[in-house]
């Protein structure tokens, strides 16, 4: 029924995450009507993509394809004796947008997931260790998702840290009720994690 060029975009657009063919029908539409220079900006972006941006070789964050390593590992101002770990990289600009965090990232590649087929030894877990030395880290943060595979790989991370170092300090983003929340909108999942980590007022 439609055209075969405009085919193509909605089923390019569609194997987006979270992109339903509906959606994609209606992007592609507005692609096709608005002036070509915007469908040429895009295409030219998504070409230069791959070429553009690399793994960090130290913290596997995303970086510039120019750079050796991340400027945020690199930053003199960023103190290497802090590690806060990640999933996935863009994890990492969430707790940049809150100008908090001073310490350095690194990033696992995923969570353990024996359903998806990812184990241990796919992710980032021995790079880790290694940092602990080579950057004589004194505290890792793990910030792994709370979902059951995020909890299983910071309970992995936990142990095969404290095995090799026993004396590192080793902290865990806290869990519980987020502000403006009322508690019959929580989840079962965020009222445990919340009466377990209560504080003292």
């Amino acid at each position: 029924m439609l055209p075969s060029a405009l085919n193509d975009v909605i089923d390019a657009l569609g194997r987006l995450p979270g992109v339903g063919s509906r959606t994609a029908e209606r992007y592609a539409y507005f692609l096709l009507k608005s002036d070509s220079n915007i469908s040429k900006n895009i295409a030219d972006s998504l070409t230069a993509l791959h070429d553009g941006v690399k793994s960090c070789p130290i913290t596997f964050a995303i970086m510039d394809a120019k750079d050796e390593v991340s400027p945020l590992y690199e930053d003199p101002a960023r103190d290497k004796s802090v590690v806060l770990v990640v999933e996935e990289p863009l994890d990492i600009y969430a707790i940049e947008h809150t100008k908090a965090y001073k310490g350095t990232y690194h990033v696992l590649g995923g969570a353990i997931s024996p359903m998806d087929g990812i184990t241990a030894d796919q992710l980032h877990i021995k790079e880790l260790i290694a940092r602990v030395e080579a950057d004589d880290v004194k505290e890792i943060i793990i910030a792994t998702n709370p979902s059951v595979e995020g909890e299983s790989t910071a309970v992995l991370l936990d142990k095969l840290l404290h095995e090799k170092y026993p004396e590192l300090q080793i902290t865990r983003l806290a869990r519980g009720l987020p502000l403006g929340v009322s508690l019959e909108y929580a989840d079962q999942i965020t009222l445990t994690s919340a009466l377990n980590n209560r504080t003292k007022l």
